[in-house]
């Protein structure tokens, strides 16, 4: 499915140079031969309603409370320049801790890693060789690195060297749990091993490449990639905003803290139960809890449960939360007009998958949002 800098609204930034992994020297562990374009990606699965997790269970029935990931969602088409507004909104969010530098967060990734390179390096956070250059700022992941795009695992190679380079400088990168981690982890555990998904019988393989596996990624799939997925955190707070990669409720069902919620995760992960994962998959994978007329007291929960004054999530691209649909590769010269975070649910919910699956943008965004965005519209 579906995303480095804020910009001040379509027309109004600086134009950001596309910067590709010739501009940077990045370690052979994190390289991969490109494939030219139009060359399909190995198992990736062609665009069709039926292309979607729901498929892999009989009759076509999708488990109960499972929002199908294929391909995420088409780009918005709509253009003009009346259509981001920027207005200034007053969120409740806490000084960065003493000692540390500022706060970047990284929508979902989805192995474009030639995308992540480049909005690193226009947030300042790597330099021209790809290293860590921005000493004791904070870099958080919101997780799904892997699947769709073309370099999954030289995501994951660059996000494990930059946490031991930041780390060094006084600053750090962390990342959390997304459901295409769990995804990920389930297909290598578990392969074609039926799982009760709860409309009947699916498999993590099948589910997998719906959900545009990539041959290459699991080829080059290593026992430390293993290790460094089943130990993320699904939840965390930092500066009073509630970091989590899915735009749902579920995580309430498994803790009722920051810390219980993360290691509940990390037990379910280690008992090695298909069934069990399963079902941690499916509900990381729901979506859309904070959109509609509930979406704020959705949130209020979270907020009351985990603490903090934002949820800041992953997962849902951006266009899906705005309910502007086009074509899926922006044909006729469309192109999305999402330039930034979405900030929804009366400004206590910022969306931070921009659609980079999509043609849309990978998003990288220093927080607390100085100029935010009206609540139901797009930077």
């Amino acid at each position: 499915m579906v995303e480095g800098s804020m910009t001040q609204g379509a027309g109004q930034g600086p134009v950001v140079r596309t910067a590709t992994l010739r501009d940077f020297r990045v370690p052979p562990y994190a390289q991969v031969p490109v494939q030219s374009q139009g060359q399909q990606q190995p198992h990736a699965q062609q665009s069709t309603e039926s292309d979607h997790p729901g498929s892999a269970v009989p009759e076509g029935e999708a488990p109960d409370g499972y929002t199908p990931t294929a391909r995420d969602l088409p780009v918005i088409t709509r253009g003009g320049p009346g259509d981001t507004v920027q207005v200034q909104v007053d969120p409740d969010e806490a000084p960065a801790p003493e000692g540390l530098g500022p706060l970047y967060v990284v929508g979902d990734v989805h192995g474009y890693l030639d995308e992540l390179l480049a909005a690193l390096s226009e947030q300042g956070l790597i330099d021209t060789e790809g290293q860590w250059a921005a000493g004791n700022a904070r870099l958080w992941f919101l997780g799904d690195f892997t699947d769709r795009g073309p370099d999954g695992i030289g995501v994951i190679d660059l996000v494990m060297r930059l946490s031991a380079e930041a780390a060094a400088a006084g600053g750090y990168c962390k990342a959390l749990m997304g459901n295409h981690e769990l995804l990920l982890l389930g297909a290598r555990r578990f392969g074609d091993t039926p799982v009760n998904s709860g409309a009947g019988t699916a498999t993590f393989q099948a589910a997998w490449l719906l959900n545009g596996g990539q041959k290459t990624d699991m080829d080059r799939l290593q026992d430390v990639h293993l290790q460094w997925m089943a130990r993320l955190d699904a939840i965390e707070l930092e500066d009073g905003h509630l970091l989590m990669h899915s735009d749902t409720t579920a995580y309430l069902e498994y803790g009722d803290s920051i810390e219980a919620v993360n290691d509940t995760v990390r037990e379910t992960l280690t008992r090695n139960d298909a069934d069990e994962c399963w079902d941690l998959f499916r509900k990381f994978t729901k979506r859309f809890a904070f959109r509609d007329e509930g979406g704020p007291q959705a949130v209020r929960e979270l907020l009351s449960a985990y603490g903090g004054g934002r949820v800041v999530h992953g997962h849902s691209p951006i266009p899906y939360l705005l309910g502007e649909v086009g074509t899926e590769d922006g044909e006729d010269g469309a192109r999305p007009v999402v330039e930034g975070p979405h900030v929804y649910a009366d400004g206590l919910a910022i969306a931070m998958d921009g659609g980079v699956t999509m043609a849309g943008k990978l998003l990288v965004v220093e927080l607390p949002l100085h100029n935010s965005t009206d609540p139901g519209q797009a930077i």
